[in-house]
């Protein structure tokens, strides 16, 4: 699964921090980064509140379409 690397991509178009992000999901930094470097996959919720917050589908953010 390529989840970080679409993450950290999502994130740096929007131009924002690790710390941004987490803050907005209700997260920590560290969970948040955790996803990014694929330490951690993120529950159902969670995808839900990332495709949410960066405006993009489930299948887009876990790598299903383009």
């Amino acid at each position: 699964m390529k989840l970080g690397k679409t993450l950290k991509e999502l994130r740096e178009e929007v131009g924002a921090k690790q710390s941004e992000v987490a803050k907005a999901l209700g997260v920590t930094s560290g969970c948040y980064a955790n996803y990014e470097l694929d330490f951690r996959e993120p529950s159902l919720d969670m995808i839900v509140k990332l495709c949410d917050f960066y405006k993009v589908s489930a299948d887009y953010l876990l790598g299903r379409e383009d």
